[in-house]
């Protein structure tokens, strides 16, 4: 690979950080305004690029963000098959390597989503909800659908657990280019959001399991939904507003991470090997 090239895939990485950055920063301040009674509401990735479209110069402002997600698809897929980060192959690495890869794949349909509305076909397939509960009906409806969905749900929960290990550790240092007085401010930042998501990871998986337990597809949530589910709890509403601002934190430190994350490109050889391997 060219000095180019990599430029242009180390580019399309940070990129990737910023996009990922833009959709959660839109999710937490309309869940943050929801909660402050001031209008906003739940909603989730589809949900968040249908608001950016609906903004001035929401055409440009989608295009870029899709781009970012087609970059950050295609920077996930080199984490995970070609190991970018250096986690190796042991088998707490392999599992983190296979979450790269589900993200691949989850970020690069919704950069296909992003370019369906771009093009004017999207609008009606935004709503996370029914997606989740269609695909639920449809695991359900076949053999062995309830393990499947229970599986999916406990992968799912699994990812909160981990996300909550880096809130607590703030692991997420290790990956970054930043130090003194920026440190201060982005760590505190970066355990911020990912407590947040590590907790509607957890609403989102018990709902899945939940699905499988009663073999009922509408148990099944997206992320608006467990939004949603912490309003119903008691002190629901600090708790929704807090989740919110953590939300919100966690695009902040996205847009961190586009600017001081370890972005190690892999060699042309490499990847030359994958792509003759059919892998990538």
């Amino acid at each position: 690979m060219t000095a180019a090239n990599r430029s242009c895939l180390e580019l399309l990485a940070r990129l990737g950080y910023a996009a990922r950055g833009t959709v959660s920063l839109i999710i937490g301040l309309l869940a943050l305004l929801a909660a402050l009674g001031r209008g906003g509401g739940t909603t989730g990735s589809k949900g968040a690029l249908l608001t950016l479209l609906s903004q001035p110069l929401g055409n440009l402002l989608l295009a870029a963000v899709a781009l970012g997600l087609f970059g950050f698809s295609i920077w996930r897929a080199l984490q995970s098959v070609l190991d970018a980060d250096g986690l190796g192959t042991a088998p707490k690495a392999i599992v983190i390597r296979f979450g790269q890869a589900v993200s691949a794949a989850i970020y690069f349909s919704l950069g296909v989503f992003a370019v369906s509305l771009l093009a004017g076909w999207g609008y009606g397939s935004g709503n996370e909800e029914q997606s989740a509960q269609d695909w639920t009906a449809w695991l359900l409806a076949h053999s062995f659908g309830r393990w499947l969905v229970g599986a999916v749900g406990l992968a799912i929960a699994g990812a909160g657990l981990g996300m909550a290990y880096k809130a607590w550790t703030a692991s997420f240092k290790q990956h970054l280019g930043c130090g003194g007085d920026t440190a201060r401010w982005v760590v505190p930042l970066g355990r911020a959001g990912y407590a947040a998501r590590a907790l509607v990871f957890l609403i989102i998986g018990a709902f899945l399991v939940a699905a499988a337990y009663q073999s009922d597809p509408s148990e099944a949530r997206g992320l608006g939904g467990a939004l949603l589910a912490l309003q119903e709890q008691p002190f629901g509403r600090a708790l929704f507003g807090l989740v919110a601002l953590g939300l919100a934190a966690f695009g902040a430190f996205e847009f961190v991470e586009a600017r001081y994350r370890h972005i190690a490109a892999p060699e042309g050889a490499e990847i030359g090997k994958v792509t003759r391997a059919g892998l990538v």
